[in-house]
């Protein structure tokens, strides 16, 4: 079924073409998808917070599982953008944006709800934390579909802009979710307030403990936020046929992406299933044999999808054939992954290492410990601003070249932050060593934030308009992981003591980057010269 909004033929290289009307099409098209997906990213690393000021309200889960709440979040939103990355070529631009926008009012609307009570169980902060990942599966849908409207001259500055204000969601949240917890902004709709068992904080101070809070705003304020951009996104994006030859009806395109996502939920589920502990879980695989399981499961029940989408899927299934996506797909991990995962885990690692003190051996409540609600949200913000930055460096010197320069600040920012996370860890003062933290980390942010942008340029490059779309949302995809592997990471070595650990392994996965970009991008006999 054509429409109003599906245009019939589009070629972005055409300069007449692009200048007479594709130039404000596609700028249109940019410039709603913005708001949309810095919506997902809020909706998606919304629990890093949550969960912060869940442990200062007195909900009765351990530090552990209010980690693990963060990387459930984080891996459903990484799986399910495996389906997402093929969702534009079945479903089409528009039909995708919108509908996948509407879906994140779901746990949203159920975040408001379940953070009423402390009594709420588990399980059911579980479920929500899985659903959030929509907002995490959207950006391979996103990425894809903005990469068909621009020219490869502008691959670089078009998705860094997308990629990069859309991750500003992660700063947005991290600033607005702290201050509307503190009144009832939202009248009667925000419910009754709880009140603070430990000190808490936000962009503009310190809060006492003893004070009214309301949590469940954290959920209502993106349900608000998100009917807006959803009207925006089905009247004013496009499908382009040249894509997306036959999404069909609307409701049928719909049809599509939910049994897509519904793929994603399956194998997410039977994933955490069989690797979280009980009560939610059985506990009988480690996360480094779940990953892989979830990420086989999902591609080998799409290839089960009968019909239509099947013969698609296979067209795009040949980018698994290409050296270059598993190239990419590595180097992606490492700047996306590290991003999105710092993000997620920055907040409570704050919280725990400086909110806490060592006195006689032990672990105990810091009083001059900083507030991980107040300064948490500078990393992110720093790394989103940067991103565009990294694809017009890109545009102008190479994409390899400027990865390679970020991954070796990588290694080295991540070896000192180690090191001056252990010294807090066992001080009896860690807030002394919280500017150092905090500086080291921005640093680690900003490397990503510009190599995030350098490696979606290469990709926009190398690739040709049949595979571009594909490659930029699986390597999202698996680089999205980190979402979920550092936050349990650092979750795990800081409980046990050694949080240096985490970081140590980081860096060295970034030497290994440096050396896979280099074979294949840089050196003399390279497979393809500094894309």
């Amino acid at each position: 079924m054509k429409t109003n909004r599906d245009i019939e033929n589009w070629n972005p290289e055409d300069t007449t073409l692009w200048e007479r009307e594709g130039k404000r099409t596609a700028n249109r098209n940019l410039w709603i998808s913005i708001p949309a997906l810095l919506l997902a990213f809020a909706v998606w690393q919304m629990w890093g917070m949550i969960t912060v000021q869940m442990l200062n309200l007195g909900f009765p889960f351990s530090q552990t599982e209010l980690f693990t709440l963060t990387a459930i979040a984080g891996l459903t939103g990484a799986t399910l953008r495996i389906p997402a990355s093929f969702m534009i070529r079945i479903a089409g631009g528009r039909n995708t944006i919108f509908f996948t926008t509407v879906l994140m009012i779901l746990p949203c609307l159920g975040a408001y709800f379940a953070l009423q009570s402390t009594n709420t169980p588990l399980w059911v902060f579980v479920v929500l934390a899985g659903l959030s990942g929509i907002g995490g599966g959207n950006f391979a849908a996103s990425m894809s579909n903005i990469s068909n409207f621009f020219p490869k001259k502008q691959q670089g500055l078009s998705l860094g802009l997308n990629a990069g204000l859309g991750n500003f969601g992660v700063t947005t949240m991290q600033i607005l979710i702290p201050l509307v917890m503190t009144m009832a902004v939202f009248g009667a709709l925000s419910g009754s307030p709880m009140s603070l068992e430990s000190s808490s904080g936000t962009l503009i101070g310190r809060i006492e403990a003893g004070t009214d809070t309301w949590i469940q705003n954290a959920g209502l304020l993106w349900v608000i936020l998100l009917i807006p951009v959803s009207i925006a996104a089905w009247f004013g994006m496009n499908n382009l046929r040249t894509v997306t030859p036959a999404p069909g009806h609307p409701v049928t395109a719909f049809g599509k992406i939910l049994g897509l996502y519904g793929v994603g939920f399956l194998a997410a589920a039977v994933g955490l299933w069989l690797f979280l502990p009980q009560p939610v879980g059985l506990g009988v695989l480690n996360m480094w044999i779940a990953l892989p399981l979830i990420v086989l499961l999902t591609l080998g029940i799409m290839k089960l999808i009968p019909g239509a989408i099947q013969t698609n899927l296979n067209k795009q299934f040949v980018i698994f054939k290409d050296r270059h996506n598993w190239a990419m797909t590595v180097l992606y991990i490492a700047t996306f992954g590290s991003f999105i995962g710092f993000s997620a885990a920055l907040p409570l690692s704050i919280e725990v290492i400086f909110g806490q003190m060592m006195e006689n051996g032990e672990r105990v409540s810091n009083p001059d410990g900083p507030s991980a609600l107040t300064y948490a949200w500078i990393a992110p913000f720093i790394g989103a601003l940067i991103r565009p930055v990294g694809g017009w460096l890109s545009d102008r010197f190479g994409g390899a070249l400027i990865t390679q320069i970020m991954l070796a600040v990588m290694v080295l920012a991540s070896l000192a932050v180690g090191w001056v996370m252990l010294q807090a860890y066992y001080s009896e003062s860690p807030q002394d060593w919280f500017w150092s933290f905090l500086g080291l980390f921005l640093v680690i942010f900003a490397a990503a934030g510009i190599g995030n942008g350098s490696t979606f340029r290469s990709i926009g490059v190398m690739f040709d308009q049949t595979l571009k779309g594909p490659v930029l949302g699986w390597t999202s995809a698996i680089g999205a992981y980190g979402a979920f592997l550092a936050p349990r990471v650092m979750g795990e070595q800081i409980e046990a003591g050694s949080p240096e650990i985490a970081l140590y392994a980081f860096a060295a996965f970034y030497a290994l980057c440096l050396v896979i970009n280099w074979w294949f991008y840089l050196r003399k006999n390279a497979y393809i010269k500094n894309p």
